[in-house]
């Protein structure tokens, strides 16, 4: 069994990545309409546009790090290398420049394709980390729940501080304030990044003798169906996650008309999304986690759609199912991501090939897409339903942002239902495969 401590500074790296992840999740969208003044069908494209660089670049990085040996081992190094590097580009993802909508256009492009580069060159190693800290699938689980547990607080703490940072540091002017509290934020995770590499370390190791080359690593992967299933399930998932985060904003701003309640609304949110990744380790102690993933995710999306008969009067109810939605839902993140460690288990015992952040790097690049398409559904759909920033919108407009924040990430959530059906990966297979790979090692 790993330590309680080495599973807290695991998560601590989450925690990091997070500082970074959920700003992007919950502000910028909003910054790039509402301070960078940047048109919402203009961000909604550029999302997807930058993310699908990330085909190439997140295979590109997983086999490096597969390839990667040194005295650190595979994936550790990276959260060394790069965490800098990560801190920089979040800081001009969030500069604003005095330039023509054009030139904003163009830097947007820039700086958050440079962000996105940074995001994967770091956490595309340090999520393959977590499938090298033990083969115990049960502990994989564990670790996981700690992992996100500490990536929510991460969310928590951009959830709660980042706007009041903003206001207090920017003192009225919102470009410097944004600009300086990111700056805060990424020197904090640098120093969590470095907590995670001392606390860890990678025990399984791919054969000496094994050649991955980018050919036979793509042809491993096509023929693992099990990979192939849970990447639809990751990219449906976090298209509804995105989705559904992007709005928050724009859902309390103007059809809840209470501006005053973002912070707080965002921050419970964020509160049931801990509890959730908290209680996924003493659940799959009862329930396969194939089953309670599919479970999770048919509640998330009853809880969705009842939000959407929520009147903008009905506070406490609207609050409430954010709350229990975050619950649901996060509930199944740990269970997705022990769930690629098997999916690497099961490649390995069948091919004879451990393609650990080959693996991870394609399952996130589908994670990514989710998000990709999360956040252009959510500019796209705001711009159809004729959004203008910072004004009171019409009942055409409120009632545009209803039904994406609420009905679209239901269906969402529904077909990742479908699809995990058929998935075979249950616990007693896992097992029996994790008992023949110590034989066979």
């Amino acid at each position: 069994m790993l330590s309680r401590k080495e599973k807290v500074a695991y998560g601590l790296g989450d925690t990091a990545s997070n500082i970074i992840f959920q700003t992007v999740m919950l502000f910028l969208a909003f910054f790039y309409t509402d301070i960078f003044g940047i048109p919402a069908a203009a961000v909604g494209t550029m999302f997807l546009v930058v993310r699908l660089i990330d085909a190439i670049t997140d295979p590109m990085m997983g086999l490096i790090a597969d390839k990667t040996r040194s005295r650190y081992g595979q994936f550790r190094p990276y959260l060394l290398w790069v965490a800098v590097p990560f801190a920089i580009c979040s800081v001009l993802a969030f500069t604003t420049p005095d330039l023509n909508t054009t030139s904003k256009i163009l830097y947007a492009y820039a700086t958050y394709t440079l962000l996105m580069l940074a995001y994967t060159a770091i956490n595309i190693p340090y999520s393959a980390l977590g499938g090298v800290l033990t083969a115990d699938p049960l502990e994989r689980v564990s670790v996981q729940s700690y992992r996100f547990v500490f990536g929510m607080l991460g969310g928590l703490l951009v959830a709660t501080c980042t706007l009041p940072l903003v206001d207090w540091i920017g003192q009225g002017n919102k470009v410097l304030g944004y600009q300086l509290t990111i700056l805060a934020l990424s020197i904090f995770g640098v120093l969590l990044f470095i907590l995670c590499f001392l606390g860890t370390r990678e025990r399984l190791i791919p054969p000496k003798q094994q050649h991955l080359s980018l050919s036979n690593g793509l042809h491993t992967l096509w023929s693992n169906e099990q990979w192939r299933r849970l990447s639809i399930a990751a990219a449906l998932v976090l298209t509804g996650i995105a989705l559904k985060n992007t709005l928050a904003i724009y859902y309390v701003k103007y059809y809840l008309v209470r501006e005053d309640l973002i912070t707080l609304f965002i921050s419970i949110g964020m509160i049931g999304n801990i509890l959730g990744c908290a209680l996924a380790q003493f659940v799959c102690r009862y329930i396969d986690k194939v089953t309670a993933y599919i479970s999770v995710q048919v509640i998330a999306a009853l809880i969705c759609v009842a939000a959407y008969w929520v009147s903008p009067d009905q506070l406490i109810l609207a609050f409430t199912l954010y709350f229990l939605w975050g619950l649901f839902l996060q509930m199944g993140t740990p269970m997705l991501w022990a769930k690629i460690a098997d999916v690497v288990d099961y490649g390995y015992w069948k091919t004879g090939i451990r393609a650990t952040g080959l693996v991870y790097s394609s399952v996130v690049f589908f994670i990514k897409f989710g998000l990709a398409m999360g956040g252009a559904i959510a500019g796209w759909w705001l711009a159809f339903y004729d959004y203008s920033p910072d004004q009171l919108q019409s009942p055409h407009t409120q009632t545009g942002i209803l039904i994406a924040f609420t009905v679209l990430p239901a269906i969402a959530s529904l077909l990742v239902a479908f699809v995990m059906r058929r998935y075979t990966l249950k616990q007693p297979r896992v097992q029996q495969i994790s008992r023949a790979l110590e034989q066979y090692s």
